[in-house]
């Protein structure tokens, strides 16, 4: 139990605990936003001897990512074996004080905050507004800079003798007003962002980054994870694999060093340990991602039927330098595809996580892993199954497949680009129904009969927009024809056979029938199958959306 302890801190040892690098800001606190105006009434209301609320800190010697600077003020690092009290609460009020205390400007892009520009005025009452920013409208002599007024130089002050009292009385209230703090002491990290979540209900919740950000920051070790995370993410972008989430990187890095990656387990990451391994565990994603472009021709992370997928496949490589070879590179690819067709990460991913890095571990050991799923490959599952959104792990999966055939186009020949881009949106005009549904229509089929997976084909959006339109498969593949003398060779590169599949008669049913006939041949290549997937009864959920999808509200 970590109880809470109330103390008042004096105006001058507020003031100078900020100066000595005693009271910090965590970095993963918003911005500091209030205007000069804002903090003028904040100093009114001590003035007039009002409560301003209570702050709440955290007393501990973690040494967490901060705030260095306030308003151009650079701010010393905690002293040695000191305790810092980071501020949970009242990060605004704080910074609002020190601000206008000090007389410092915040710049905000174009703007200039200049919180020096902050006066008393000598005249009002205590009914009245005694601290403002707007001086126009009152007389020269009859307000005084509230920097002044702190300073109290007597040499100064000559000029306001008739106003002396209440500048004295003034100065006095301002440094002799106790400030109310509430100091959570020594209290774990997670207890600590809990306290701060709670806090903070109508705000956003801080992310689990944002707490490993500030926990494992540090200066000595140049250690800044969110910098390291971004130097990652942009060589990923090179390669087409930016939008591999922190979250997956973060369960990364806790699978390797204890095997386990809840958020408990990712809290409670020694954070020696955690920059020790972060190079290695960065090399191991990207021999991951490399694997990924490959061997399996995924070429950018959207079509990744998990994101979550390239925590055990690093892993793999974390503990296996080389490319996988015979047995290994047989397991990994049936784990690959049992995971991703078997809807394995749609719930409880951190759980199965650590179970499947049991399973790499077996794989690295060239023995085949048990699995508790089963997988249908045959065509009929895949025709009642394949009602076709982006997101469903299962689709993409299919994608995957299909992109791993490197289609050409239908004009040329030339290889389709795939890019994070235009894979962002379900309803990509990239993704092309090879049946168009607006013919389908006419036809007096619905969406529901032509919007699935053995009905799409990849294709560039020049060739979906302009050259297709809603035509009849028949008449737009002869035109191909025409243009085209390796057209049927093309087409192959799209799983699709150009004789005996209806095209000709626009015969939708045997095209579809076809069609996933070869995507099961495909599924079947790529599993290390068993008697328990002959007779597989395998449910597919609708629902089953990976993570891009989800934060797309697909």
């Amino acid at each position: 139990m970590h109880l809470p302890e109330p103390k008042n801190l004096p105006y001058k040892a507020l003031l100078a605990d900020i100066e000595k690098g005693l009271i910090k800001i965590p970095q993963f606190q918003r911005d500091y936003v209030w205007s000069k105006d804002r903090a003028a009434g904040l100093i009114d209301s001590i003035l007039k001897g009002y409560p301003i609320g209570t702050f709440i800190t955290w007393k501990t010697k973690e040494a967490l990512r901060v705030v260095k600077d306030l308003g151009g003020v650079e701010l010393p690092p905690v002293p040695d074996g000191d305790f810092a009290e980071y501020v949970l609460d009242g990060q605004q009020r704080m910074t609002s004080l020190f601000c206008a205390l000090k007389g410092v400007q915040i710049n905000r892009g174009k703007k200039v905050d200049d919180f020096s520009e902050i006066y008393i005025d000598l005249n009002a009452d205590e009914h009245q507004q005694i601290v403002l920013t707007d001086i126009s409208e009152l007389e020269e002599g009859s307000y005084i800079k509230l920097k002044d007024l702190i300073s109290f130089d007597l040499n100064f002050l000559q000029k306001y003798q008739q106003f002396f009292p209440k500048i004295t009385e003034y100065s006095q209230t301002l440094q002799g007003y106790n400030f109310s703090l509430i100091e959570v002491k020594e209290a774990p990290l997670d207890v600590a962002t809990e306290i701060f979540t709670r806090i903070n209900v109508g705000g956003k919740p801080l992310s689990l980054f944002e707490i490993m950000v500030a926990k494992t920051f540090d200066a000595n070790e140049e250690f800044d994870l969110s910098e390291k995370f971004e130097a990652l993410v942009d060589r990923l972008r090179e390669v087409g694999y930016d939008t591999i989430s922190d979250a997956t990187v973060l369960q990364t890095v806790s699978l390797v060093i204890g095997k386990e990656c809840k958020r408990q387990n990712i809290l409670r990451l020694d954070k020696k340990r955690f920059i020790e391994e972060w190079p290695k565990v960065a090399d191991a994603i990207e021999a991951a991602v490399d694997y990924f472009r490959g061997y399996y021709r995924i070429p950018v992370s959207r079509l990744l039927p998990y994101n979550s997928l390239l925590a055990p496949f690093a892993y793999f490589f974390y503990h296996h330098k080389d490319k996988p070879l015979e047995n290994k590179q047989l397991f990994l690819e049936d784990f690959l595809w049992r995971v991703s067709l078997g809807g394995r990460y749609s719930s409880s991913v951190e759980g199965k996580l650590a179970q499947d890095v049991k399973r790499i571990d077996k794989i690295l050991q060239e023995q085949q892993p048990d699995y508790d799923w089963n997988i249908d490959t045959s065509a009929q599952f895949i025709q009642e199954n394949g009602w076709f959104n982006a997101g469903r792990s299962y689709i993409k999966a299919l994608l995957c497949i299909l992109a791993y055939q490197e289609p050409k186009s239908f004009i040329d020949g030339s290889i389709v680009h795939i890019s994070n881009d235009w894979l962002k949106r379900a309803n990509s005009r990239n993704y092309h129904h090879y049946f168009p549904r607006a013919y389908l229509r006419k036809q007096g089929l619905g969406d529901e009969h032509s919007n699935h997976i053995a009905n799409i084909t990849i294709v560039d959006d020049f060739l979906n927009k302009r050259k297709i339109g809603a035509q009849a498969p028949s008449a737009y593949m002869r035109k191909f024809t025409e243009q085209n003398s390796d057209l049927k060779a093309h087409m192959k590169t799209h799983l699709i056979e150009l004789e005996a599949w209806g095209i000709w008669d626009d015969d939708y049913d045997t095209f579809l029938t076809k069609r996933c006939e070869v995507l099961s041949e495909e599924i079947r290549k790529r599993l290390v199958l068993r008697e328990q997937d002959k007779n597989a009864h395998q449910s597919v959920n609708i629902e089953d959306l990976d993570e891009l999808a989800l934060e797309a509200d697909l």
